[in-house]
């Protein structure tokens, strides 16, 4: 965990570049709005103190014209009141959601860009793990929480200079007779005030210490045990075809179990803390009645003198225990602002480490020409281990080229094509102008229409809706005709054949002329993948094609291999 300062300069370097953004005039004259509303909440509140005491003099009075003339100016405060906590609360939630959206969307960019989210995967020296939640809910913390507690303690700064001032007014001079001499003290309600907020926030920020470690803890508990369920969630099938229920059950309870470890040490804190407040709350209403009350019997004070002395005393003294009033919400904030940095630091030394020149990184080129070749490339893992050397190859336009040997080692070869795996040596030169069409086992198919998911990641109204039901005929999906506008989570909804199925039609869609396949139609049987490499030969004979495939049967459609 930083230290206090450096963790403030991490915060401002992530979230503070928001108030110079692009929509900085809106920004700003929000936040001003912002300031001025709570400067007008605190004039409310200090009109809310006279007003009590003209009340509570007029009541001693017994004067029934200065009752009513307090019920009237009692409306326009209300009235003021409303309005201003209404404007203020819509302002405030309008920068809160802006300040999200825009950290959302700068981590977001960062994190889904160049492959990072899945190379920050392979990084082991920070921590960025569930970035799901970093995103979605630590995000929202980190920027709503630093806003309301920034309102907070502003007003609690302008609460203390308004109420100090009338308090010390209030209190007069008091005389303290030491025998010897007798020693006026001016103000003495509001040094009294600050040796009773002082020993409280002591006290409170002693109590609740536990509560800032076991707040960090629950929001990682929290966020395995979602991801966890997340993870069952997209594999049901696999687990449901192996019977795997009792397994994940297990995990599951053992990962709710570190939750509920948790929750039982965040009880005990919150406990302690409750019951510090509720204590406190009591003593707070009577103790500043009890310090003001022999002036008032002694005649020197009136009755709305004593209930306006009361009212600034504990505006004060809230003033004064901000600290401890807002433990628990500095401690979610500071949790999640430290989750959110644990991410961006992570995909920040991963940009940092790509970039640094490096002899163990794989050089990608673009030369001027139509072919793919390899030259003295080392696959090696993020650790330095050497998973495959000394590949020399060169494939031209049209070739058709099949992956001999270890089938993961070859989807590394894949991975460091696509500048995903940038961890070895040597280099690849890339065809110029040439993208390159990767086919994983199972394709991705995002939640939509189907005929959305088939384009992915071009938009619909990219290709003919003729030519998509041409292809999926061609490609043995006549049954899915009908459901090309159906909304669905298909990847759940379609077996895993249909699927790779559809993987072949997006591939004629885009016709390619550069196709790299990794077990795209390993669900097949032996005639089904072989009927759709023919395909692929057929629709895209001047495509160039390196394929990973376990199929004696596949040698006949490629004209040479690789071995690995």
């Amino acid at each position: 965990m930083p230290g206090k300062s450096k963790f403030f300069i991490q915060f401002i370097r992530l979230a503070g570049p928001f108030w110079t953004s692009e929509n900085k005039s809106v920004i700003q004259k929000q936040a001003l709005a912002l300031i001025v509303l709570t400067v007008v909440q605190i004039v409310i509140a200090v009109v809310i103190t006279e007003w009590s005491a003209a009340l509570f003099n007029a009541l001693e009075q017994h004067s029934m014209s200065g009752l009513f003339k307090q019920i009237g100016l009692l409306i326009l405060i209300f009235a003021a009141s409303m309005a201003v906590t209404f404007t203020h609360l819509t302002i405030k939630r309008r920068l809160q959601i802006a300040w999200r959206s825009w950290l959302t969307e700068r981590v977001i960019s960062q994190w889904m860009s160049k492959g990072r989210h899945y190379q920050v995967t392979h990084i082991q020296t920070a921590e960025h793990d569930n970035p799901d939640g970093r995103i979605a809910e630590d995000i929202r913390i980190a920027t709503d929480e630093a806003i309301a507690l920034a309102h907070s303690l502003f007003y609690s700064v302008l609460l203390l200079i308004s109420f100090t001032e009338i308090l010390w007014s209030l209190s007069g001079v008091v005389v303290v007779d030491l025998g010897i001499i007798k020693m006026p003290v001016y103000g003495h309600l509001v040094w009294i005030a600050i040796l009773y907020a002082a020993g409280a926030s002591w006290l409170g920020w002693w109590i609740g210490r536990p509560l800032t470690m076991t707040t960090n803890a629950m929001q990682t508990a929290e966020a395995n045990f979602r991801f966890g369920l997340v993870r069952a969630r997209e594999n049901s099938h696999a687990i449901a075809l192996i019977q795997g229920e009792s397994n994940e059950k297990k995990r599951f309870l053992s990962l709710f179990q570190a939750i509920t470890d948790v929750y039982d040490k965040q009880t005990h804190a919150w406990a302690n803390i409750l019951l510090f407040n509720s204590g406190y709350g009591v003593l707070s209403m009577a103790f500043p009645i009890l310090v003001s009350a022999p002036r008032y019997i002694l005649g020197s004070i009136t009755l709305g003198a004593l209930m306006q002395s009361v009212q600034a005393f504990q505006h004060m003294a809230s003033a004064l225990s901000w600290p401890v009033n807002n433990m628990a919400g500095i401690a979610q904030w500071r949790a999640s602002v430290e989750r959110v940095l644990g991410l961006v630091e992570a995909l920040e030394e991963l940009e940092q480490e790509i970039a640094r020149p490096d002899p163990q990184r794989i050089l990608i080129e673009k030369p001027d020409n139509s072919v793919l070749c390899f030259h003295d490339l080392c696959i090696a893992k993020h650790n330095g281990e050497v998973i495959v050397s000394g590949i020399n190859d060169e494939i031209r336009q049209g070739e058709r080229v099949l992956i001999h040997g270890d089938a993961a080692t070859g989807a590394k070869l894949f991975k460091a094509i696509a500048g995903l795996w940038p961890w070895g040596c040597g280099s690849i030169e890339l065809p110029d102008q040439e993208p390159m069409f990767f086919m994983p086992p199972r394709p991705y198919l995002p939640d939509g229409t189907l005929y959305e998911a088939i384009c992915y990641p071009s938009a619909p109204e990219t290709f003919s809706r003729d030519k998509i039901e041409e292809l999926l005929k061609l490609a043995g999906l006549e049954d899915l005709l009908e459901q090309l506008d159906q909304t669905d989570t298909w990847e759940k909804v379609l077996s895993r054949e249909q699927q790779q199925r559809l993987g072949l039609v997006r591939l004629l869609l885009y016709r390619p002329r550069w196709i790299l396949q990794q077990e795209a139609f390993d669900s097949l049987t032996p005639e089904g993948e072989s009927e759709m490499l023919r395909l692929i030969c057929q629709e895209l004979p001047e495509a160039a094609m390196l394929t990973i495939m376990n199929q004696p049967t596949a040698e006949a459609f490629h004209h040479r291999r690789i071995a690995l």
